[in-house]
C-alpha cells in the first residue's frame, strides 16, 4: 500500500489535468464514482481500487502521448478524481 501511494506522490501529469482533478476530488464519492470506473458489483478495498486505477490512468496517459484519436481528457481526469479520492481515503486510514 505505501508503494502505489509512493508512486501517486512521484506521478508528474499536466498542471492542467491535476488541477481540474484535485476541484473534482472535492467532491469525489466513492460509491458512485468509483462504480462507474470498476463496474457494478461489491467494490474492492481502496487499495485494490486505487491499484487498478492507476492501470487505467497509464493506459490514459499513453493514449494521451500516442494516439490522440481515442484519448479523452474528460475520462483521464475522471479517473484521477478517484485516484485521489481512493489514496485520500487510504492515507486517513478509512480503508474501505
Amino acid at each position: 500500500m505505501k508503494d502505489i501511494l509512493k508512486a501517486l506522490d512521484g506521478l508528474r501529469r499536466p498542471r492542467l489535468l491535476i488541477r481540474a482533478a484535485r476541484i473534482g476530488a472535492a467532491e469525489y464519492r466513492r460509491d458512485s464514482h468509483l462504480r462507474r470506473h470498476l463496474g457494478y458489483g461489491a467494490l474492492p478495498r481502496s487499495a485494490a481500487a486505487l491499484a487498478r486505477l492507476v492501470e487505467m490512468e497509464e493506459e490514459l496517459n499513453q493514449q494521451r502521448h500516442s494516439d490522440r484519436t481515442r484519448y479523452s481528457a474528460t475520462r483521464h481526469v475522471e479517473i484521477l478524481i478517484a485516484m485521489m479520492g481512493e489514496a485520500r481515503i487510504l492515507r486517513g486510514g478509512h480503508a474501505a
